[in-house]
């Protein structure tokens, strides 16, 4: 049997058309991620992961309208997001019950032709959205703001959460998260939808899977926890003295480093500067120069380069959204990337079954009941 390693780290368990990180570039189908955060749209994005090629107009028109017009949820699912014990759910729990929920409503739940599959991973990646800001208000004692079919992907998301439409930077700013969370290769939610769907199981089992991954805190939960820490430091001037003592102390420091990116996040950039230019307009510069004071310092002092997850924890805030929130708003996006590995997946699927070394006792023998001690 092959040699174990921790984690699967460095193994490759499949092989994909979708995204890459080669020399610390990340790619979606080829195209640099920096390229695509400068001059797409997210429905583009989406479109791109699940046809492995960019729209032209009519298509981005036509799968914007797709999408716009299959952001309704049934009244249920509403209902249900109301019965929770609020004080209490956390956010990702609420999210996976729900996304499962949604299945029960589908008729084609079970259907697995391709077409099928294809209508289901549209009508999950609208409604997705449409439960994350419903939920964000239901908990708050608001009543859901329904979408809009005119307001792009984007646009309809912040209408939803604020019950009012976004200014151009504010809709940028998410835009842009969602392109830039869309997909990251074999990641362990990813991972774990393809595990999932390989058994033959159905899409929204294969979405819920991958929901229940990305609330760990190792996964999605990192941007969460960067605002909890800004939060908790309170002043620039504090920001320094804390981190010393938090890494005096051994601690690790969220949303600098990353497991598979040795020089740097390429997608933490864009966020830095979507973040600068969000606080410096609502007024709240001190959590992006915060952020930029403890970038640099565990840089300098541990060679660790901020992350993704870093710059997006300001940026959320600045638009108005609870910290909590954050890991649901990364699993919208991310769908869309789960949602073009499952699709990959069927088309041609092998049952992800790897192999445990076994490190546990050698020819024990059975001994009655009575006899043991």
């Amino acid at each position: 049997m092959t040699t174990s390693t921790k984690g699967l780290e460095g193994v490759v368990a499949s092989e994909t058309s979708i995204s890459s990180i080669i020399d610390d570039q990340l790619t979606y189908v080829g195209y640099a991620i920096d390229d695509l955060a400068e001059n797409t749209c997210f429905e583009e994005v989406v479109y791109l992961l699940w046809n492995l090629k960019l729209p032209n107009q009519k298509e981005l028109d036509a799968f914007k309208k797709e999408i716009a017009n299959n952001m309704e949820v049934p009244e249920a699912v509403y209902s249900h997001l109301k019965s929770y014990d609020l004080t209490k759910v956390h956010p990702m729990a609420a999210l996976r019950t729900a996304v499962s929920l949604l299945g029960l409503y589908d008729d084609e739940a079970d259907v697995m032709e391709t077409e099928a599959n294809r209508r289901k991973a549209l009508k999950i990646q609208a409604k997705i959205a449409t439960i994350v800001a419903a939920f964000s208000r239901i908990r708050k004692g608001l009543e859901p703001v329904k979408p809009k079919a005119d307001l792009s992907y984007a646009e309809n998301f912040l209408y939803m959460f604020n019950g009012k439409e976004a200014n151009e930077i504010e809709i940028e700013a998410i835009d842009k998260a969602l392109v830039l969370h869309a997909d990251h290769e074999l990641n362990a939610s990813t991972f774990t939808a393809r595990v999932c769907v390989a058994t033959l199981s159905d899409v929204y089992s294969g979405i819920t899977s991958a929901i229940g991954a990305l609330k760990g805190p190792l996964h999605g939960g990192a941007n969460e926890n960067v605002m909890k820490m800004l939060l908790e430091i309170g002043e620039e001037e504090n920001a320094i003295p804390y981190i010393e003592k938090k890494l005096g102390n051994k601690e690790k420091v969220m949303g600098m480093g990353h497991r598979v990116y040795r020089n740097g996040d390429p997608r933490a950039k864009h966020l830095k500067e979507m973040s600068r230019q969000l606080t410096k307009i609502t007024g709240q510069e001190k959590w992006y120069n915060m952020s930029v004071k403890i970038e640099a310092y565990v840089k300098e002092n541990k060679g660790l380069p901020a992350n993704v997850d870093f710059y997006s924890a300001s940026v959320y805030h600045s638009l108005g959204i609870d910290y909590d929130m954050f890991t649901p708003i990364f699993a919208v996006s991310r769908t869309s990337g789960w949602l073009a590995h499952i699709l990959e997946q069927y088309e041609n699927n092998r049952l992800i079954r790897p192999r445990a070394g076994y490190i546990g006792p050698d020819k024990q023998q059975y001994i009655p009941i009575a006899q043991r001690g």
